[in-house]
């Protein structure tokens, strides 16, 4: 009788593992905190306030590959979505010459640096597994400028602020993981211009200049 005992209580707790496995991750699809690696398009070009017009053959625009990292937590309620998020990406893009005409976009010799954002998404669960959002928050991105004085080149950076608005979608893989696709523009407005050295940064200036991406992620819920 003893040892009937001790299999049936054995046999009980083997049963509840597949229980408390299944409680350790999210409920659902799109709740709870998440992590994804980012990548895709991004091209930078100069806005309609300082786009040079008279020369329609001047290409105003820097463009390259966009990587990075960002997180989020999403709240569901039935088939709303809604949550903060943030990231923060590179790119590739640079000024060069393309057959003889320097792409300028009217800021000079550039490369672009880190990207910051911080904002909120709303989304709405179309299927089990698909949900489409809309995105925006703020953003600062910084432009590496390089300028030749003689024998003297200066670099610095151009520091700037502005808002990102998106869409896009996202596949629910599992519970726990996901893919999507989304398109975002931004502006930026302002910036100021941070010297390297002892150099004091500058004082803040209007700015006018665009940004579109279309980016790819993957990532995975806890």
């Amino acid at each position: 009788m003893k040892n009937i005992l001790v299999c049936l209580a054995a046999g009980s707790a083997l049963a509840s593992v597949p229980v408390m496995a299944q409680d350790t991750g999210p409920a659902q699809p799109f709740s709870g905190f998440h992590v994804e690696a980012l990548a895709g398009y991004d091209v930078t070009k100069a806005g309609s306030s300082v786009d040079d017009d008279v020369n329609v053959d001047n290409d105003q625009s820097i463009d390259g590959f966009a990587y990075g990292v960002g997180a989020g937590y999403d709240f569901r309620s039935g088939n709303l979505v809604f949550g903060p998020e943030a990231e923060v990406t590179w790119s590739t893009a640079k000024t060069k010459f393309n057959n003889g005409d320097f792409e300028g976009f009217g800021i000079g010799n550039v490369k672009t640096n880190r990207d910051l954002y911080v904002g909120a998404r709303l989304g709405y669960v179309v299927t089990p597994t698909t949900m489409v959002y809309a995105k925006g928050g703020y953003t600062n991105a910084k432009f590496d400028v390089r300028s030749t004085f003689g024998t003297v080149e200066t670099n610095r950076d151009i520091d700037a602020d502005g808002w990102r608005i998106g869409a896009g979608v996202e596949q629910a893989v599992t519970n726990n993981a996901f893919v999507k696709l989304e398109y975002r523009y931004s502006n930026y407005s302002k910036g100021e211009i941070d010297y390297t050295g002892d150099i004091p940064d500058g004082t803040r200036f209007n700015l006018d200049t665009d940004r579109h991406q279309v980016m790819v992620g993957a990532g995975v819920r806890f």
